[in-house]
């Protein structure tokens, strides 16, 4: 299914993410097969270095960010995190998808090894665009999906098994990653579906994504316009998130909010900015070049909350013509730099 929306008042196709295979929209079931697999990669913990952060070169990196922007919003101001934070000593790479589905993103369209040997070679290419700071991979796994039909509890999303969460969760750990689980709310909430995750964001590399597009306030069904949220919704998160940092003393929760309209998130500058969680707004829309780079000036630079992160598309950027998927070294000439990358 295709829909139209507009990115600097010029239109986009967009393919709506649904079609889960399965159409589950019950409660995320857990497989006792993998739980203990589960609890072995959590007790690894990557990157859970609780040693307090390094000030200065905090300040140092976020000023790099920034890339020599002179409007004066950035580097964003907001409270150094606590210990163990990620940003802004790594840069993220991140492949995006559903097992489901090969139409979602690379993470469900290749065989486990193939995908994991070009996610590595990604890894590689933005770490000689800047070598500055490390880049860690990511597997961004939409585990909430939103769907064309009700489903049986009226919601129009479909949660995917807690086997599934393992499974990633599992590959993440074998390269030494970080795993993402994205949630498509469309007729529920956040406060609905969030807490379903807990026992995966108490991990230290487990982190979280929201998407507004599928945030049907207005009770339409999923990819007939372009949903919401609003600085109350992310706010909720924001402290859901806080508050299992600060139970369970582990680094602070990334949360990615993507975004590629100015009405998908709505009162910006209302969102809550605490030192458990690191918020990547991130530019999720696809197109050429000139599109794409401005609707990043428009909604991201513009509104400036914590850091930025950027979406490639293989297949949909490029569809008027090669050359139109940014390479590493274009996206690290914008203001500010992007520290979060993502591929679908």
């Amino acid at each position: 299914m295709k829909k139209l929306f507009y990115i600097n008042t010029l239109p986009l196709v967009v393919v709506l993410l649904t079609n889960c295979s399965n159409g589950q929209s019950g409660k995320l079931k857990e497989s006792d097969s993998t739980k203990a697999n589960t609890v072995a990669a959590d007790e690894k913990k990557p990157f859970s270095d609780l040693k307090p952060i390094d000030t200065a070169a905090f300040n140092k990196l976020n000023k790099a960010l920034a890339n020599g922007d002179t409007s004066g919003k950035w580097p964003a101001k907001f409270p150094y995190p606590t210990a163990g934070a990620i940003l802004p000593y790594n840069r993220i790479l991140a492949f995006y998808g559903n097992l489901y589905s090969k139409k979602m993103g690379a993470l469900g369209e290749y065989p486990k090894n193939e995908m994991l040997a070009k996610l590595k070679g990604e890894v590689k290419a933005w770490q000689a665009a800047d070598s500055s700071i490390p880049v860690i991979p990511a597997l961004h796994y939409v585990c909430v999906t939103a769907q064309g039909a009700p489903g049986k509890d009226g919601k129009y999303r479909a949660r995917m098994p807690f086997s599934q969460l393992d499974t990633i969760l599992n590959w993440a750990n074998e390269i030494k990653g970080l795993a993402f689980y994205d949630i498509q709310v469309a007729h529920s909430t956040l406060q609905a579906e969030v807490p379903q995750l807990e026992k995966y964001l108490i991990m230290s590399n487990v982190h979280l994504g929201i998407d507004p597009e599928f945030s049907m306030k207005g009770g339409q069904r999923p990819g007939t316009v372009i949903g919401t949220f609003n600085a109350d919704d992310i706010n909720f998160v924001v402290d859901y998130l806080a508050g299992l940092v600060k139970k369970n003393n582990i680094p602070p929760k990334i949360l990615v909010v993507h975004r590629f309209t100015n009405g998908m998130v709505r009162e910006y500058e209302r969102i809550k900015k605490v030192p458990e969680v690191q918020i990547v707004m991130d530019m999720d829309g696809w197109g050429d070049k000139i599109l794409k780079k401005s609707s990043y000036l428009l909604y991201e630079k513009r509104d400036p909350v914590m850091f930025t992160g950027f979406k490639l598309f293989y297949k949909n950027d490029i569809r008027s013509a090669p050359d139109q998927l940014y390479s590493p070294k274009e996206v690290m000439t914008f203001q500010p730099k992007p520290i979060y990358i993502q591929y679908q």
